[in-house]
Order: C-alpha cells, then structure tokens, then sequence
C-alpha cells in the first residue's frame, strides 16, 4: 500500500472516533500535506500531522487536542519501541531489569517483586487508558516524567510510570496483600481520578530523588543557625524539594550583638544568601530553586521585607528570586479596619527585655487571647524601642508589592492556630511555597563540644522541619464516575507509605516525617466540575456545593486514616491531640450521627496522620489529567502553552456549547465568591488552600483591601498570589501535586 494511502486511512479511522470536528476541513490540508512530503519518513509526517492538527484546536471544536494526542502516542511508542529493541507494554520484568542497569530504577523496586509478580502486574496494565490523555496533557507527561537513560532516550510508557508508582508506594506492604493494593493504586492513577506530588510522579522507584513536593524550617537567631538552614535549604533544593522558612526570629536591623547596640544588619542580607541559594542549586537541573520566606508583620524590618520584590529601587536590597509571606495576627487587620497605629519591635529586643518570645503566641479565641495581651505588654514597657506606623500604610506597601509582583502572600496566623489539631506540641509561625502546609514547626539548634583527645562533637537538637507529601483527586473526574469512597482510602495509604519510603537528607525532616506522618490530600479540577454539573461559580449553589462536597472528602480521609491506624498504628503525637480529645470535630461543629461515631472510633483508636488535608495548585499535574488547576477558576477558555520552537493550543476542559457559559474566566469572576467557596471549604481543610486573587491592574485599593478582610473574616489560613493582570506570575512547580 502507498504510504500516502496508508496515512489517509489512518487519519480517517482517528478523526471518525469523534463525529462532531470538522473532517472535511481536517481531510483537505492533511491530502495536501502528504503531498508535499516526498520521502516515507513516518516521524516527519507524524510531527507534521501533529502540528496541523494542533492548528484546529479552538473553542468551537477544542476535541482535536485528542487527535493530536493519539497522533503523539503513536510517535512515543515507536520512540520507545526503537530505544528499547522490543514491542511495547510487553516484557515489563525486562523494562525493570534494563533501567536497573543503566541506574534508572532504584534496587529497592527491582528487590521488592518476584518475576511471577510482575508477569502478573504486566498483565494488569491498560493500554487503552493512554486514550484519555490530551496532547498537552500527554506531551508534559513524556518530556518531562517518563523515564528516560542517562543519553535522553526515553523508555517508559505512561501506563508503565503510573504502575511503577503504584508498586514503589505499596512495596513495603504485607505480601499477602500488597498486589492487590498495587492494582488499586494503578487503577486510581491510570484513570486519571488521581495525581500524585511532582517529585513522586518523577522520582518513584528511581535511584535518585525524593518523593515529597515541600518543607519549612523555622530560622534560628543564630550565625550558626543562619547558616545551617542555608544548607539544609541547599540540600532540600539539590533534592527537587521546594522550601518555606520563617525569619521572624532573626533580630532586626539596628539590634544588639552581644550587648552592642545598632550591630545587626537585620534580615535582608540573610534573604540575600537564601536567594543566592535558590538560584544557584537547582533542582536536578530541571529549574532552579524555589523558596519563600516569612516575617511578622511587627518586625521592624517589615517594610525593607516587603520592597524585597519589587523592581525598582536599591538592587543591594532586593531579592528578586524569593518568594515572600506575611504573618498577620487578627488585631493587626482590626487596627487596619479602624485605621489606628501599630507598633514596630525587635524580635532579639523583646526577648531580652521582656522575658518571652512575641512570635510565640497566637490569640486563642477571636477577639481575645494571649498574643494580644503580650502584644500590649510591649507597647506598655517604654524600656522596649519601637517604631509606631499606621497600619493602614503597611497594607497599602503589601498591595503595591502584590500588584506588582504577585507577593507577598498572606498568612492569618491566629486562625492557623486556633485550627491547628497539634498545639498540644508545637506552634506554627508561617507556611510553604504554596501557602496550603500548615503543621508545627521549630528551630534546630547546634551545639559543639571538643573532647579530650582533639575530637569535635556536633550535637543538634532537632526542630520541626516540616515535610509536604502531596497528592491530588481530579475531581470532574472522580465525582462524576462516583468513585471517592474507592479512591480516598487507596490515596491516603500511598501518601502514608510515601512517609516511610522517602529519602530526605535533613535528618530533622525525617524525624519530623515520622513524628506526625502528616499527608496532604487535595483537589483539582473544581471549575471544570463545576461546568460540567453546569453550576455558575458566582452563585450560593456553588458556595453550598463546596461545602458539602469537602465535607465528604474530610470525612472519608479521616475514616481511611483512621482504619490505617487500626491496622499499622497512630501517629506517636496523637496523645495528647484535638483528635484524640475530639474538639476537633467540635470546632467544626460535626454533630450529625455518622460523625459522632467517626469522632468516637479516632478518640479510641486513633488516627494514623496527624494533618491530612491541604489542596495545592497542582498546576503541572493538572494538565497531565486534562483538568482544571486546584479551586482556580480558568484563566481562560482558549490559550496557547508556549514551547521552544511552537506553540500548543489549550482549552478548557469539556468545553462545548453547554459548558461555556460556566467557564468564566478567573478576571472576570467578582473574587468575593471565591472568597466565599474557600471560606465554606477551609472549615474542612485541616491545613491550608494554595487560593490565589485574580484582579485586574485598574483594581483601587479600597477594592483590593476589602477583599483581603473578606478573606480574613471568612477564615481563610491564607491568600496565595494577587494575580494582576498587569504582572507576570511564575508558576510554584514543587507543590503541583
């Protein structure tokens, strides 16, 4: 047969799986295209079909995406056949056994399962669910996940990766039970009903990288500590991880060193050193660092913290590449409202003279409680030194930074705390990359001691370094097919067991990892859900839904934590804890029967993860599923991805002539239902919700203002970016979950 006669056919038998596109059109340039290619070259005319494909996709007819697509898998599987010499999706135990070769797979998956095993799993794959993925979806899944050799050559197929996920998270399971959990998660993943955390869908069952997405430290006032969360910053970012560190106990500029008044240079040189690092020790060579940082909007280097960003000014005191977070207590945004001065102190200062540590308290009730009360203990002691400022005038310089460079992000400390289930052993003062990680955190601290015959001892006492393990449903998908009550407890036990497979290298975030066995469950996908259950986002049907529907997702993650306590144990905090008092389930007014039960079961048996929720932005992994980001609405319904040398058009997910009218774009929508939507939907996150702001860049200030009270007053834990659209936002990769 002709080759040109071949490829018609073959294009013919693809666009006839979707009887709605435009075929003639299609048909016409694709003749015209074989013609001019004058050799037999099946690449060349893939690519090129690929791209004439890709030329059709648009709002009216956005399903070539998935001709593209199928065109794509095509190219992939004669890639992989050519690389690795044999037929694909056949001979798995050779796939395992030559990468463990080259130093691709990791020894712990090839010593875990038996041939017999994985001749069984061989047989479980699903071929045809390479059919769900768009060409975009599929394309950042080969370029950038898919297993490739030391030379680039790539040698594993999209089912493969999701199946070696599957078998590397369940691989310290039971014998007995562990391939059925295999297949459970396989069939969760390969559905595309679930993501798993950036690093786990790159690094699983490899011999290098971590598995968890990010960490926080909290800075101690100390050179030596300084110093020592550089480096650990360093190894966490050369390991793919991304990092949040709290600087609100570093001493501020003009402060005492040893008794010597005005040596302290504050903590900007110090954000100079961090985003040196960030830029300077990339992640596996695939983008460079990512770190943000945190300070207590009472540091007296408050207003230098948040010029950082911003593009104009005394480069010497910018920090371009770092990310930047706020730490607001409820009476700084009640003296905001009620445009009245706020006091400016010194964090070395106030421990000095008065005896405790400000950042260490937190208002235990709304309205009242400890930190306001030794809030006016400074302002009464006229020995402590102070800058007295409006506090109006510092919202108004956090606003220009935000509208100019997206950050800071806000952090609304007292509800974090309130909230927290773990204060009975600890606090937590910031947050993450990502703003949705909320668990407690504290200093390391190092001390040395010589000994007798010439030796240096270094002792640390290991804080609360904070890990992330992440992993997302795409909701559209999942609640449609009714599948969460299956789905959430396959994912709670891989997030669990990604605990205890993860190789971190700062040995106080493995002690921490163990201590609390924190998760982070989250979501993607909620306009895409919303448009196909065709609910406008501006609307109480929508803030309802979101209720309940992160009711449901809390309730079956803390019954599938619960039964994994059950079955392996409680996390070792438990005692002591909120749910093993229950107020947990009081603060959120659980009261109905089947959570009075479940509330009764945790008391008394239990929970296996100490924080369980946080929904990130998922931004790279939801495109993989060909989903919508987190609980952001669209950016818009018809945009390109810029490549190297092309373009790849993208729409929103099911967009067709009944979903449009629910897929407004996200500068569009009045941001004070997504206030509302993550307002009904925090009360059923434990930790936290990467929300971002969507203005447009002729937003005033007043309306701006009032949308951050709105958040703060709803009892939102934080704000991620403001996104303008007059600023360029990179987009956070670590938490893409």
């Amino acid at each position: 047969m002709d080759y040109k006669q071949k490829w018609e056919e073959e294009i013919t038998n693809i666009i006839n799986k979707f009887p709605n596109l435009n075929r003639i059109s299609f048909e016409e340039k694709s003749l015209r295209i074989l013609e001019k290619l004058d050799d037999q070259n099946e690449d060349k005319i893939i690519n090129t079909l690929i791209l004439e494909t890709l030329d059709q996709v648009s709002s009216e007819e956005p399903d070539w995406t998935y001709i593209a697509a199928q065109l794509y898998l095509k190219l992939l599987y004669k890639q992989v056949e050519r690389n690795r010499g044999g037929r694909i999706y056949q001979s798995f135990n050779h796939l395992i056994e030559s990468l463990y070769e080259k130093g691709i797979y990791s020894k712990e998956l090839k010593n875990s399962y038996d041939p017999m095993e994985i001749n069984e799993l061989e047989r479980y794959l699903t071929p045809k669910n390479d059919q769900l993925f768009t060409y975009i979806g599929l394309k950042t899944l080969a370029d950038r996940y898919l297993a490739k050799t030391h030379e680039g050559l790539i040698y594993e197929l999209p089912q493969e990766r999701f199946l070696i996920i599957a078998m590397t998270l369940m691989s310290k399971e039971p014998k007995q039970k562990r391939l059925e959990f295999v297949k459970e998660a396989y069939w969760a993943l390969s559905n595309l009903y679930m993501t798993v955390a950036t690093p786990t869908l790159a690094n699983a069952g490899k011999s290098y990288g971590q598995l968890s997405s990010c960490f926080i430290d909290t800075v101690d006032d100390s050179l030596r500590g300084i110093f020592d969360s550089n480096t650990d910053a360093a190894t966490v970012s050369k390991n793919g991880g991304g990092l949040g560190l709290y600087l609100g106990k570093i001493r501020a500029k003009g402060s005492s060193i040893k008794g010597f008044k005005g040596n302290s240079s504050g903590v900007l040189p110090w954000m100079k050193q961090l985003n040196n690092t960030a830029v300077s020790v990339d992640q596996l060579g695939q983008r460079q660092g990512a770190i943000a940082v945190y300070l207590d909007v009472w540091h007296k280097d408050i207003f230098s913290y948040l010029d950082a960003k911003l593009n104009n000014g005394d480069e010497r005191l910018r920090t371009h590449d770092l990310f930047t977070g706020v730490c607001i207590p409820d009476c700084f945004m009640e003296m905001v409202e009620q445009r009245e001065e706020w006091y400016l102190f010194d964090p070395h200062e106030v421990r000095q003279v008065m005896g405790f540590s400000l950042e260490d308290y937190y208002d235990e009730e709304q309205g009242k409680g400890s930190f306001r009360e030794k809030y006016q203990q400074c302002i009464a002691n006229k020995a402590l030194s102070r800058e007295v400022v409006s506090a109006i005038e510092i919202f108004k310089r956090i606003m220009i930074s935000q509208l100019e460079t997206g950050t800071p992000y806000m952090f609304y400390r007292d509800t974090v705390n309130r909230l927290n289930p773990n204060k009975h052993a600890g606090m937590i003062y910031g947050s993450n990359l990502c703003t949705e990680i909320m668990q407690n955190m504290s200093a390391t601290t190092v001390k040395e001691e010589a000994t007798k015959d010439g030796k240096i001892i270094v002792t640390k006492q290991p804080g609360d370094y904070v890990v992330c393990n992440l992993s997302s449903i795409s909701l559209a998908r999942a609640v449609l097919d009714d599948v969460l009550e299956r789905l959430i407890p396959i994912q709670i036990r891989m997030l669990d067991n990604v605990i205890d497979l993860n190789r971190i290298n700062v040995l106080q975030a493995e002690i921490t990892n163990q201590k609390y066995r924190a998760v982070g469950l989250g979501t993607f996908g909620w306009h895409h859900l919303l448009a196909l259950k065709q609910i406008k986002w501006e609307s109480n049907e929508a803030v309802e839904y979101s209720d309940h529907l992160y009711e449901k997702i809390n309730y079956l993650s803390i019954k599938a934590s619960l039964e994994l306590a059950k079955e392996k144990g409680a996390y070792p905090m438990f005692k002591g804890s909120e749910w093993e008092s229950g107020k947990y389930f009081d603060d959120r007014e659980y009261h109905s029967q089947k959570w009075k039960q479940l509330k009764f079961e945790v008391m008394n048996n239990g929970i296996r993860n100490g924080y369980l929720l946080a929904v990130a932005p998922n931004s790279s992994t939801s495109i993989i599923a060909g989903s919508t980001a987190s609980i952001d609405p669209i950016f818009k319904k018809e945009y390109s991805e810029e490549k190297k040398n092309y373009k790849i058009p993208v729409t929103a997910p099911d967009l067709s002539a009944t979903t449009t009218w629910y897929y407004k774009p996200a500068h569009m929508i009045d941001q004070h239902w997504s206030v509302k939507q993550n307002g009904a939907r925090q009360k059923h996150i434990d930790q936290a919700i990467s929300f971002n702001i969507y203005v447009k860049n002729t937003i005033r200030a007043k309306e701006l203002l009032e949308l951050h009270i709105a958040a703060w007053k709803a009892g939102l834990k934080t704000t991620y970016y403001v996104r303008s659209t007059s600023s360029e936002i990179e987009e956070c990769e670590s938490c893409s979950s």
